[in-house]
């Protein structure tokens, strides 16, 4: 495949045939009218066709110009998309923040539009990590992690005390009469979680039996979608169970609360620097939802 063109002479092609003028396209991306006529001429040049029909006041797009600033423009704006997409802007009113994939999904998503409507100036960008990461990465103003609260490179803060509880399909909630009854049911395991299931038998004051049936997953989103397809039962953490339950989306048979090892935290970066207004409005709030 040949070498692409050069970006910058993609850019002054495309402003000046879109103004019509290398002074004016100049002008637009703060060089001068020398430079956009020397840009579009080393892409000629590349390319082994004339684009532009130049006159002593304007530049007109010739047929094969004409054929080729169509897919110009639109890679020019899909790159612009794309990093907007991905990286955002740094402006002061838009706050990035990372959580895991259930929690952003079932906790942090549905309660966005309250925290919009009390703050309207505010943008975020939500992005789900199913694994996390041993250090907060470049971009990230905050993050919610799930564990016992050291990670390098961010300040942590405990969320409160979480629990485990079980759930599942509303209809077979009404069947799950005593506790004893979760033995004849399918058990959903997530991968990462493998002692909730004996650690809650246990708290239940029930022997777990020498086979298990059921499925295991590698996301807490994956349980939840399996529960109310009516898969079986899942133990999940206190707040998403009662997110799920409230929404009767799922049911919670037996409140036996399993104290978790690990809880949710709040990070940020370790900086010296105060957070922005923006970031420390949402982090105020994410202490709201989690508390």
């Amino acid at each position: 495949m040949s070498s692409l063109p050069n970006m910058q002479w993609l850019r002054s092609f495309e402003a000046a045939s879109r103004l019509g003028s290398f002074t004016a396209a100049g002008a637009e991306l703060g060089l001068t009218q020398a430079a956009v006529s020397n840009h579009v001429s080393s892409l000629e040049n590349q390319l082994g066709h004339q684009l532009l029909e130049r006159t002593t006041r304007k530049v007109d797009l010739t047929a094969s110009g004409r054929a080729y600033l169509p897919s110009v423009r639109k890679a020019l704006q899909d790159l612009a998309a794309a990093t907007n997409s991905l990286f955002g802007t740094r402006s002061s009113g838009t706050v990035t923040l990372r959580a895991p994939i259930s929690e952003a999904a079932l906790i942090i998503a549905p309660a966005l539009p309250a925290l919009q409507r009390r703050h309207p100036g505010l943008s975020i960008r939500l992005l789900s990590a199913i694994w996390a990461d041993t250090m907060l990465e470049t971009g990230i103003d905050i993050e919610i992690r799930l564990g016992t609260g050291s990670w390098p490179g961010a300040k942590s803060e405990a969320l409160g005390a979480e629990t485990i509880l079980p759930v599942c399909h509303p209809d077979l909630g009404k069947q799950l009469r005593q506790p004893e009854d979760l033995l004849g049911q399918p058990w959903i395991n997530i991968l990462g979680f493998d002692d909730h299931w004996p650690n809650f038998l246990e708290t239940a004051g029930l022997k777990a039996p020498d086979q298990r049936r059921g499925i295991t997953v590698d996301t807490s989103l994956a349980a939840v979608e399996l529960a109310a397809s009516g898969g079986g039962v899942a133990l999940l953490l206190g707040k998403v169970a009662r997110q799920l339950a409230t929404s009767g989306r799922l049911a919670i048979p037996f409140n036996i609360p399993l104290p978790s090892a690990r809880t949710h935290h709040l990070l940020h970066r370790d900086s010296a620097r105060p957070a922005r207004p923006a970031v420390q409005t949402v982090e105020g709030w994410l202490r709201e939802i989690f508390a």
